[in-house]
This record gives C-alpha cells, sequence and structure tokens, in this order.
C-alpha cells in the first residue's frame, strides 16, 4: 500500500507549494477584471475525463497513477493559466487571489474530510444485522437525518462501514453504496448550514442558520421518493440472493458500539464548525491583495487537527483493525482534488465574469444550472456565485435579503436546493461521494464507473428533480 501512494505523494506537495509561492511572490495581485480563455478549462476537462476513462479503460494503471495523473493536470493548468495572462495583465495579477482561496479552501476540505474519516474510523459498531431491506433503508433514513446534524461527511463516515458489514455476505452491494450517496452525502445535508459547505457559506454570508428550515418540504419529497426507491429495488434484489445468506443471521447477535469518546470528537468538529461562523476577529493575517487568513478559520482547522490526532491516539488499535482503516481512502480523495481545485480555478473565474450573462429570470433556472455546475464544480463557489448574481439581478445589497417572501426567497431556495441535491450527480459531485466509493471499493465491492453512476443517477434523481422543479419552483 505504501509504494501506491508513495511517489505522487511526493509530487503533490511540491506542486502545490510551486502553486502557492507563485500566488505569494507579490505584495499585489488579484483577478483585477481578468477573464481567462476558454482553454484554459481544458485541464479541468481533461482530469475529469481522466477519472472517468482511467478507471475503464486501464483500470490497473489508474490504481497505481492516479496521483501522478492529478500532478499533471494540476502542473498544466498552472501552465496555461501563467500564459494566458503573460504580458497584460501578468499571472500574479490575474490569478493571484483566486490560486490563494482555491487553495485555502482545498487545505480547510482536506482538514474537515480527513478529521471526520479519522474519528469515525475509530467507532466500531458491531453485531451481525440482518441485512434485510428495511434494514438497508432505515440505516440510510437514520443517516439522511444525521447529514444535517453532523454534516454530510460526518454521517457519511459513521455510517458506509456498518451498512457495509450488514451487507458484506451479499451479492448484490453496489446499490446499496448508490442510494447511501445519493441520501447520505448529499440530499440529507439541506435542512442547516452545517449540512453542507454552500450553506454554511451562505450562513457567513448573513443568511439565518434556522432559514434552511424552509426546504424541510422539498428535503421529505426528495427523501421519500428516492427512500422509496432504494426500498423497492432492494426488495426486489434481495429475492434473487441465496436464501443461505439470510439464514445465516437468523440469530443475530446483539449490536454493540466500540469507541464512544470518538462521538464526542465529532461533536467537537461540529462545533468548531459552528464556532468559526459565529467567532469574529479583527486580526488577520494579509497576503498582499491575494487574499487573508482569518483567525477563527485557523482556529477551526487547529482543532480539528488536534481532535483526529486524539482519536488516533487514544482509540484502541483492534477497534481500527475491526473498521478494516487505513488512510488509502482519503489519500485517494486529497491527490484528485488538489488537481481539481487547481484546474477548476479558470472555470470558476470564467462562471463569475459571465454568470449575469445566463438569461437566468425564474427560480426553476437558477435550480437547474447550479445544480448542473455544482455536479461538476466545487459547489461552494458556485453557490456563492449564483447568490451573487441573484442579488445583483434583484438590486439586492446583502444576503439576509434574499430571505424576504416572495421572489428573492424562491431563488435561494433554488439555488440552496440544486447546490446541494444536485452534488449527487457525479462522484466528484461532493467530497463524501468519492470517500464513500472509496471505501466500498477498498472492501471488495465493484462499483459503477464514472459514466456509470451519471447514469443511475439521471435515471433514479433526474426525474425527482424535475417533480421538484414543478412542484416547488
Amino acid at each position: 500500500m505504501r509504494s501506491r501512494f508513495f511517489r505522487p505523494g511526493l509530487l503533490l506537495p511540491v506542486l502545490l507549494t510551486l502553486g502557492a509561492s507563485v500566488a505569494f511572490a507579490s505584495g499585489e495581485g488579484g483577478t483585477a477584471g481578468f477573464v481567462p480563455p476558454v482553454w484554459t478549462i481544458l485541464p479541468f476537462v481533461g482530469i475529469l475525463l481522466s477519472i472517468a476513462l482511467f478507471p475503464l479503460f486501464a483500470p490497473h494503471f489508474w490504481e497505481h497513477h492516479f496521483g501522478k495523473i492529478s500532478a499533471v493536470w494540476m502542473a498544466v493548468g498552472l501552465l496555461l493559466m501563467y500564459f494566458s495572462a503573460a504580458g497584460e495583465p501578468g499571472f500574479l495579477v490575474a490569478y493571484g487571489a483566486r490560486i490563494f482561496s482555491s487553495y485555502e479552501e482545498y487545505i480547510s476540505f482536506i482538514i474537515l474530510l480527513g478529521s471526520l474519516f479519522v474519528i469515525s474510523g475509530g467507532i466500531y459498531i458491531s453485531g451481525d444485522v440482518r441485512c434485510t431491506p428495511a434494514i438497508n433503508t432505515a440505516i440510510i433514513f437514520i443517516g439522511t437525518i444525521l447529514a444535517s446534524v453532523i454534516g454530510t461527511t460526518g454521517a457519511a463516515m459513521l455510517l458506509i462501514r456498518p451498512i457495509l458489514r450488514a451487507n458484506k455476505e451479499r451479492r448484490y452491494q453496489a446499490h446499496v453504496v448508490l442510494f447511501f450517496i445519493f441520501l447520505v452525502c448529499n440530499i440529507g445535508g439541506s435542512l442547516t448550514p452545517i449540512g453542507d459547505p454552500p450553506l454554511f457559506l451562505g450562513f457567513l454570508q448573513g443568511i439565518p442558520f434556522e432559514w434552511t428550515f424552509v426546504l424541510t418540504p422539498i428535503w421529505a419529497f426528495a427523501v421519500a421518493i428516492v427512500l422509496g426507491v432504494f426500498y423497492g429495488m432492494d426488495v426486489f434484489l434481495s429475492r434473487r440472493e441465496d436464501p443461505a445468506v439470510y439464514a445465516r443471521h437468523d440469530n443475530p447477535a446483539p449490536v454493540r458500539i466500540e469507541g464512544l469518546f470518538n462521538f464526542v470528537l465529532l461533536l467537537g468538529v461540529v462545533g468548531s464548525v459552528i464556532m468559526s461562523g459565529v467567532l469574529h476577529f479583527e486580526t488577520v493575517f494579509t497576503f498582499g491583495m491575494y487574499g487573508e487568513l482569518h483567525i477563527p478559520n485557523l482556529l477551526r482547522d487547529g482543532i480539528m487537527i488536534a481532535l483526529a490526532l486524539i482519536s488516533l491516539r487514544t482509540t484502541p488499535k483492534p477497534v481500527r483493525a475491526a473498521n478494516h482503516f487505513n488512510f488509502a481512502p482519503i489519500l485517494e480523495v486529497a491527490y484528485l482534488f488538489v488537481g481539481i481545485f487547481t484546474t477548476m480555478i479558470p472555470a470558476l473565474m470564467l462562471l463569475n465574469a459571465r454568470g449575469g450573462e445566463l438569461g437566468l429570470d425564474s427560480p426553476a433556472k437558477y435550480f437547474w444550472l447550479t445544480g448542473l455546475l455544482s455536479s461538476f464544480l466545487d459547489n461552494a463557489p458556485t453557490y456563492l456565485t449564483f447568490l451573487a448574481t441573484a442579488m445583483g439581478s434583484l438590486g439586492l445589497e446583502h444576503a439576509i435579503q434574499m430571505t424576504a417572501p416572495g421572489e428573492p426567497e424562491h431563488i435561494l431556495m433554488a439555488i440552496s436546493v440544486g447546490s446541494v441535491f444536485m452534488g449527487a450527480n457525479t462522484y466528484i459531485g461532493n467530497g463524501p461521494n468519492f470517500m464513500v466509493k472509496a471505501i466500498a471499493e477498498g472492501q471488495g465491492i465493484r462499483m459503477p464507473s464514472f459514466f456509470g453512476y451519471l447514469m443511475y443517477s439521471v435515471i433514479i434523481l433526474f426525474p425527482v428533480f424535475v417533480l421538484v422543479t414543478f412542484i416547488f419552483f
């Protein structure tokens, strides 16, 4: 396992450092109205196609070299950005601020995912649970609710291993993971700002914490349909299983939970996220015109790292061994997403510059465009871009004004639901998606390819999104 990650593990931090050093090399910089040419998004398209096609046509090569492939696209992306701004306005002025913010978001993103991954890996839920459709549906529903309480990542990392163990002897398991991603990793996190990063950014912009409760009818409608489809599919597939699979669960052992202290650490992670949104310090660390590092965010990230280290130190090794815990899934996410966060910089700049030209004149259009772009771009900056676009079109100055009854609130609802719900459309739509996929594959489950997953999401989720559009938007 060590050899699989060692070389890209050296290469990617070097490239990340080079990119950051370019961004910090001057005391001045920013986007300065610069709009990158369309061809600068080619590396972003390239890394998406690599994620989609290499596992299909060269799986063994991809398994051993995906980190290097991500590093190559990252390097090409930085080079194209450099050449696109050669002369005037210059690379530093054109891209410095965006590179700074993108890497800042990436580091916080990985710290959050990593801390939740490590802490949840110290919680072992044992017991011989009978893997009936009702039990599977109940576990996914519990996770869907927890997603708004401890975040989609926290809920996913807490429950993915127990549900995989409950179904480990079944022949048909991939569909359980797919619906787990749909609901626990995405749709479930739409009721509070803790649930998903876009809603948390909205909270930081001034949208009240409790405002997201107005999304409850949409959440309940979508969850009921998707969960109902899952139950029907699981009933159908369970009837095709060998009856001996269920016979072995006739006398299930009682459920026991080990590593209970890690629940306290999970709450600490949630608390640190809330803290970063409510604490305000005038002191910041500034980097010229590129950006600022705020003390609450640094405290949040430091607390999460400390909590993860405490979990590693205090959790008995047999508990992690029982969970088949290793760092491969989080490393895979880290290597791929540093490439994604780098190469999507020009795409986000183009969206920010041209978003007002997209003809968005109804909540339905905001819902679909925000959602479809969130399926491939980071949904947090996509949310902020369309929030700013909507405020500009309505002549509003403050985000809280978007909560006013009528058209502003309907548009805000559409942007919020689109960015959260449609993160389920692809493996890269939300961080937990890829983590869950990696954990499932690590336990021997054959998951659909990138396009295979996209096909399932189109068939299962798009009809739900169409109904949501007609009923709510």
